[in-house]
């Protein structure tokens, strides 16, 4: 039980050293990015509602589907 408390700081100190080696984006191309994660996200939104709809449709004309 002794180690689990002396470990906790360590943990702590490990994990800010951690984050200080990291690279962090600059503001201009963190916004870039997040627009391509929207844009790819709608586009895939709107495939995956199109298969959904041609399905449907094919269904409905089979009669399996009203």
């Amino acid at each position: 039980m002794s180690e689990e408390k002396t470990s906790k700081p360590g943990f702590f100190k490990n994990l800010k050293a951690e984050f200080k080696k990291c690279t962090w984006p600059k503001k201009e191309e963190l916004a870039k990015q997040s627009a391509l994660v929207i844009v790819i996200s709608v586009l895939l939104g709107v495939l995956i509602a199109g298969f959904d709809w041609a399905i449907r449709l094919g269904l409905q004309a089979m009669n399996i589907v009203s």
